[in-house]
């Protein structure tokens, strides 16, 4: 990956460190921080409703005898995990793309969403490589 060298902008006042390189062709740090807190927010999100499935399958298919007798809402907790993570999934490419992961990098975010627990591991870690990266 190519970077560009930020130790040519002018840092606030007292400070003298560096930003972190940046990838070439990357976004503004405004547009970043935006694509950076929508990926934030669908993280939680959709880690909160796979746990939510994960224990809807649990009491669904370990709990009761017959998966048959169980409350007809709970078929909506598989559909609202969906529709969470395609929007998960959007804003995960759209915060690679503007940060210029590598394909390996937003695959496997996009990913994380599907392991219980992996999507609040991956939100930890991507947010800290951007913000170090974009100086946010």
């Amino acid at each position: 990956m190519t970077t560009r060298d930020n130790s040519a902008e002018t840092p606030v006042a007292g400070e003298t460190a560096t930003l972190a390189p940046r990838p070439l062709g990357a976004a503004t740090p405004e547009k970043i921080r935006g694509a950076l807190a929508r990926y934030r927010a669908l993280a939680y999100i959709t880690g909160v409703w796979l746990l939510v499935l994960c224990g809807e399958m649990v009491y669904k298919y370990l709990l009761i005898s017959d998966s048959h007798s169980a409350p007809h809402w709970l078929f909506y907790i598989g559909q609202i995990h969906g529709i969470f993570y395609m929007i998960y999934l959007i804003f995960t490419i759209d915060l690679g793309i503007k940060a210029r992961w590598k394909p390996v990098t937003t695959f496997l975010t996009c990913l994380a969403g599907t392991i219980p627990f992996l999507s609040f591991v991956f939100e930890h870690w991507r947010t800290r490589e951007v913000r170090a990266a974009f100086a946010l």
